[in-house]
């Protein structure tokens, strides 16, 4: 089962319909952002996770050259950095977007993409069936109940000191 965020457009001048406009974002590892971290920011449009990438990127080959450290080693480091990113990259998305002024619906889970939209949207839109069962007001623990005694050293409410 995938998880995906879900994100409204910010509402057009000209009304239209903003349903076809939603982004699903999955969370999880993307391994196009692992191998092709510049070229998968400029895909998405992610400008400023772009500017900080390159920033990071290139001082730190500046300061690993400077070092001396040998090209193992900064393979090394470029390969953690992907990683990263690898790992980040709906992160990068979901905050790209929430900054653009996207509102975010919280999550939805899926075997698929169109599971998930179909999931989301029954819900969204009210039309799921009325006469399923109804779901527990609260899922959790049962009520305790309170002890008649002394449990440790902690009295009943109310009590004597």
């Amino acid at each position: 089962m995938a998880v995906y965020s879900v994100l409204e457009p910010p509402a057009r001048s000209g009304g239209g319909d903003a349903a076809e406009r939603f982004v699903f974002v999955r969370d999880g590892f993307s391994w196009a952002a692992f191998f092709f971290g510049g070229l998968w920011m400029l895909w998405h449009r992610l400008w400023l996770a772009l500017l900080g990438y390159l920033l990071v990127v290139g001082a730190l080959e500046i300061l690993l050259r400077s070092l001396g450290a040998t090209a193992g080693s900064r393979v090394l480091v470029a390969f953690l950095i992907g990683l990263l990113v690898g790992l980040e990259a709906s992160s990068l998305r979901r905050w790209t977007l929430i900054r653009r002024g996207w509102r975010d619906h919280g999550i939805v889970v899926g075997e698929d993409l169109e599971s998930a939209e179909r999931r989301f949207f029954s819900v969204w839109t009210g039309s799921e069936a009325a006469n399923r069962a109804p779901a527990p007001a609260a899922v959790g623990f049962p009520q305790a109940r309170a002890p008649k005694g002394v449990l440790g050293m902690f009295p009943q409410p109310g009590g004597s000191r």
